[in-house]
């Protein structure tokens, strides 16, 4: 009998030598490898395609990437929950990026004063690099206040070639408090990582800016109209304005065009270098309003007549598989107007429409559109690579040519108002933007004389030489920003409003008995740009959809106690469950071996 216990107790302690050794292997294994499975529904946590590609081009960068991210130290639990998350990011970046890309993290506190104040102003780099914030939260019964420098410095090929900023910083004297709030802004945040990562290594590594090209000449938006939108692609992009004035090389190495509002009209000569660019694969992007509106005769008379703009662009674009009709689209998924004269003061007012975007990637996920005073668009002749970008809702509809327009009109609807008989009919939706691409025959084809044809000097094409691109919004003043002069050193300088017309910056809508809008309109203009210009690395992580599950109120309170003694008793229930089951094993195993005994004396 001592013979087999002590069989047993060597069989025992090998057992558990052997478990402990092979635990130890699987972490120090498990040290050197990256591994974590997405469970969520929305895949939040999984690179998107466009990244990975991106990251294993070695043509995007071939040199070293280092990221120095300045959090560190001795954080709260939310920021360095905060921190974790971009250190596991990363980690994923690597498996795709290899030894290209390196990163450390750095405690800004760390060493003198002296050293300290020299670190952060080469962080801060006189407002150009990150942005501090300044955090108060309790620690030890006693309010504390952190500085923290929420973002990275990147350096690319030896030398500091830019930075990203995680979160937001504060206003001098203003801090963020550690609740709901700032959580909130955490969780943004995380769920933005991949887009912020990749945007600055694209800013960084990106070798040549592909030109695109603002046309001027025919009373096209100017620079300070369009401040806005330009200062969302210059990072990617050379942004310049042309006046084609006739000239043959005017768009030579342009890559893709804008044309953004124009009131006069097209020469053939300007149309026929729109077109010859076209035909050499350029990328041609049209905001066009078909109709002049005098808003200001509107709001004072509440009544206004809509006139033609004549640009001699609509054959063109015909034979290219686009044409925008002379006609307002109006739709029940629209902004409230406020009319301070009359006795309902907020209308719903259907010419200003919150445009649905499509499965296409341009705007798949995006949120609603603004688009006011917006004109249907439509496709034409036998092109094959046609798409529709923006949509109106089924309870939509589309006005006369030319219309009369009366603050009046939506309240001929009443309160459930019906556009169509059958609001819930997919093909009542209006198309607001389309895109067609691939080859394109000339528009001037068999309308020049032979002679111009010949004159080795034009390089005439009557089809596509390379694949183009041709994408038409029905709506010219969507990309229009107000703005503010002002005059330094004798010369006039502009900036765009904070809060403008264009609507850029996500701001809510809110009508009684309807739900608040969130308006797209920045991602839908960068995913244009960069879907025309070819360039998809971050096309699906602006139109990534992330699901933010928000917590039922109404349950929590009824369910609240439940919940608080299941937290409280589970655990010491779990343990004396488990303390039991031991105990009746155990219990069993000696009464077995005592009947064994018995049996064998």
């Amino acid at each position: 009998m001592e013979r087999k216990k002590w069989t047993s107790g060597i069989f025992n302690w090998t057992f558990f030598g052997v478990l402990l050794v092979g635990l130890i292997l699987i972490n120090i294994i498990a040290s050197f490898i990256y591994f974590r499975y997405d469970a969520t529904a929305d895949k939040r946590y999984t690179l998107s395609e466009g990244t990975e590609l991106y990251l294993k081009d070695t043509s995007n960068f071939s040199n070293r990437i280092f990221l120095k991210i300045y959090l560190e130290g001795n954080l709260p639990a939310e920021v360095q929950r905060f921190r974790n998350s971009i250190e596991d990011k990363l980690k994923e970046f690597k498996q795709f990026a290899g030894s290209r890309l390196e990163y450390e993290f750095v405690d800004p506190m760390a060493g003198s004063e002296g050293d300290q104040r020299e670190l952060f102003e080469e962080l801060y780099n006189k407002g150009r690099g990150i942005v501090p914030a300044e955090i108060a939260f309790m620690k030890d019964g006693a309010q504390t206040q952190m500085m923290l420098w929420p973002g990275a410095k990147i350096e690319y090929s030896g030398r500091t070639d830019g930075y990203v900023q995680f979160l937001p910083g504060t206003p001098q004297g203003k801090y963020y408090t550690l609740n709901a709030h700032f959580e909130s802004q955490i969780e943004n945040s995380i769920n933005n990582l991949e887009y912020m990562l990749v945007s600055a290594l694209r800013r960084t590594t990106q070798k040549i800016k592909p030109r695109i090209a603002f046309l001027q000449g025919h009373g096209e938006l100017e620079f300070k109209n369009t401040q806005r939108i330009r200062s969302l692609i210059s990072p990617y992009y050379q942004i310049e304005d042309i006046d084609l004035k006739d000239s043959i090389d005017a768009l030579k190495g342009v890559k893709g065009l804008i044309i953004a509002r124009p009131t006069k009209n097209f020469s053939d000569k300007d149309k026929y270098l729109i077109d010859q660019f076209l035909m050499d694969g350029g990328r041609l992007m049209c905001f066009l309003d078909k109709l002049y509106l005098n808003e200001d005769t509107l709001h004072k008379t509440g009544i206004s007549h809509s006139t033609r703009y004549e640009l001699n662009l609509d054959k063109m674009l015909f034979d290219y598989g686009l044409k925008i009709n002379d006609n307002y689209v109006i739709d029940v998924r629209c902004a409230p107007k406020l009319i301070p004269a009359s006795r309902q003061k907020l209308i719903p007012w259907f010419f200003d429409v919150a445009a649905s975007p499509t499965s296409h990637p341009i705007a798949r996920n995006l949120d609603p559109v603004m688009l006011r005073f917006t004109s249907e668009v439509q496709f034409v002749g036998n092109h094959e690579n046609i798409a529709p970008i923006l949509t109106s809702s089924t309870n939509s509809s589309v006005t006369g040519l030319a219309p009369l327009v009366s603050l009046a009109f939506p309240l001929n609807y009443g309160q459930n108002p019906m556009l169509v008989p059958d609001p819930e009919d997919e093909s009542n939706k209006v198309c607001l933007a389309g895109l067609v691409e691939g080859s394109f025959e000339s528009h001037y084809k068999n309308r020049i004389v032979d002679a111009f044809i010949n004159n080795p000097a034009i390089k005439y094409h009557e089809k596509s030489v390379r694949e183009g691109k041709v994408l038409v919004v029905g709506n010219g003043r969507f990309i229009q920003n107000d703005y503010d002069s002002t005059i330094q050193k004798g010369q006039v300088l502009y900036r765009p409003k904070a809060l403008n017309g264009l609507r850029f910056d996500k701001t809510m809508a809110q009508m009684e008995g309807m739900q608040p809008i969130v308006y797209g309109n920045q991602e839908f203009f960068q995913n244009l740009v960069d879907y025309m210009m070819g360039d998809h690395s971050v096309l699906d992580l602006r139109s990534k959809q992330i699901d933010i599950n928000t917590i039922d109120k109404e349950a929590v309170k009824v369910q609240a106690n439940t919940y608080k003694w299941l937290n409280m008793a589970g655990p010491s229930l779990l343990v004396l469950a488990l303390a039991f089951l031991f105990f009746y094993l155990r219990k069993r195993k000696y009464v077995r071996s005592e009947r064994v005994e018995e049996k064998i004396k």
